[in-house]
């Protein structure tokens, strides 16, 4: 989501202390924030779909990958999966792309100090290491009645049973105890202002400037979110 004027100008103020805070091993959120903190230790290695050195949840197997850095609460997000969720889905089933989700919390600032963008990020890693098949489905679950910025966002328990609903088994006792999965979603949006963004060991972008961030083998996707065609030629393209 690209954050105009001051409203991004503070979101992106809150993330430059974090990244501060973050270098002395405390989260990145903190201070007079109302954003809760994850204090758990991120968690290493992988688990189920999750690259949790390489701050990613992997679905599908395709030699072509597509990278997308996300906010469950981002409505540009959503917007962009509305308009291109059925192409990439089609991709990973017919094998062609590996999809690369990168959840991040920029929008934790604006859910009413629930902390729901990393709370969904941590609800996703859940489905993730318990049922890769539930991944997607759950991801795309997360744009359908989509929260609205300045909400609450969707409780714990309705995280848990949207992940339900998309197949997955039950998640409401990983959500619960989900804290080193919070803390690693809020890494990942420290380490993505930190920068740089390196896909495959390769140097791509600086810093992740907004989400949706979307690359596919590494060169970045500039059309417009909601532009089907221009994206699906991309995709076919690379």
């Amino acid at each position: 989501m690209r954050l105009p004027g001051l409203r991004r100008a503070a979101v992106v103020a809150v993330l430059a202390v974090g990244v501060a805070v973050a270098a002395a091993g405390c989260s990145m959120l903190g201070g007079a924030s109302n954003v809760p903190v994850a204090t758990d230790p991120p968690p290493k290695g992988s688990d189920g779909a999750v690259d949790f050195d390489g701050g990613f949840i992997a679905v599908g197997d395709g030699a072509k990958k597509v990278d997308i850095w996300f906010d469950a609460m981002c409505p540009v997000c959503g917007a962009f999966e509305q308009a291109n969720g059925k192409t990439l889905a089609s991709a990973v089933d017919d094998g062609s792309i590996t999809l690369r989700l990168h959840p991040l919390t920029f929008l934790d600032a604006v859910s009413n100090g629930t902390g729901y963008s990393t709370r969904a990020a941590a609800a996703l890693t859940c489905v993730a290491v318990t049922d890769r098949n539930a991944v997607l489905p759950f991801y795309q679950a997360l744009y359908t009645d989509q929260p609205e910025e300045n909400s609450d966002g969707l409780t714990d328990k309705q995280l848990a049973q949207r992940a339900s609903d998309a197949g997955s088994q039950d998640i409401s006792t990983c959500v619960a105890d989900s804290g080193p999965y919070r803390a690693w979603a809020q890494r990942n949006t420290a380490n993505s202002q930190k920068g740089p963004i390196e896909v495959d060991g390769t140097k791509v972008l600086d810093t992740i400037k907004g989400t949706p961030t979307v690359l596919v083998d590494g060169k970045q996707y500039t059309g417009g979110v909601s532009d089907a065609k221009a994206f699906s030629k991309f995709l076919a393209s690379r």
